[in-house]
């Protein structure tokens, strides 16, 4: 009993299209022709098919369907490597999934990193921003000390965040002044605050100018002049200080 293409691809569970595609990279051999021109598949050509379908619908990438499926191959290492690529699949599955409850749960924005999820709702655009960006270039580790600090608001915060850019320069002095006991006091109670880039990824000196970049271009000209001054009123306490 010989099929037509469109016969074969029906009993594979494919499509014409496929069989086709199959043909062009090697997969399957091109069954003879009758005298009108239409391929004839016979029952080696099904079996093939449906060996491909199966490692197909396992994962395997077509390149290396070509090293498996036949009797006399030895498919076992490229198996165990599938099956280590479905793991990580899996584990990085459950990991998104995780993070979605916590997002939902809290009803924060899909793009906020999750340890910022329960309070995200009370940060301003510009803060999550911020967030954002100090989540890609520093440590775990540093990222929760961030979660940890944003977890205990104060209202200098607000206030630092809502300061307009056309702010004179008393108004600016005071703000600083009124900050500087505040974060003199994290600082202490956090210590790797001084230097959060210490344990990033790729590097203290990438972490900071990636950080120092967002802050200058997310906050306006009198927010950037109260961190210079702050930063004064910490240099003047403690000359030490970074």
């Amino acid at each position: 009993m010989a099929w037509s293409t469109q016969q074969v691809a029906e009993l594979a569970g494919t499509t014409v299209k496929a069989v086709r595609y199959y043909h062009e990279i090697g997969l399957l051999e091109v069954p003879e022709r009758t005298a009108n021109g239409y391929k004839q598949y016979e029952v080696a050509h099904l079996v093939r098919l449906l060996q491909i379908t199966r490692l197909r619908d396992l994962g395997v990438p077509l390149s290396e369907v070509a090293s498996m499926g036949r009797a006399d191959d030895d498919p076992d290492e490229a198996i165990r490597v599938l099956d280590r690529e479905l793991a990580a699949t899996v584990e990085r599955l459950n990991r998104v999934r995780a993070e979605l409850a916590v997002i939902l749960r809290h009803r924060a924005p899909a793009y906020v990193p999750p340890a910022f999820a329960p309070f995200s709702r009370a940060l301003t655009d510009r803060q999550r921003s911020l967030l954002m960006v100090y989540s890609t270039v520093l440590s775990e580790r540093s990222v929760e000390g961030f979660r940890e600090l944003l977890s205990e608001p104060d209202e200098l915060d607000d206030e630092f965040e809502a300061l307009p850019a056309d702010a004179d320069e008393a108004a600016i002095d005071r703000l600083a002044a009124r900050m500087a006991p505040v974060v003199r006091s994290r600082r202490e109670q956090h210590p790797w605050v001084k230097n959060p880039g210490a344990d990033a990824p790729r590097g203290a000196q990438h972490a900071e100018r990636t950080m120092a970049e967002a802050v200058v271009q997310l906050y306006n000209r009198a927010q950037i002049r109260v961190l210079v001054r702050l930063n004064d009123f910490i240099q003047e306490e403690d000359p030490g200080a970074p």
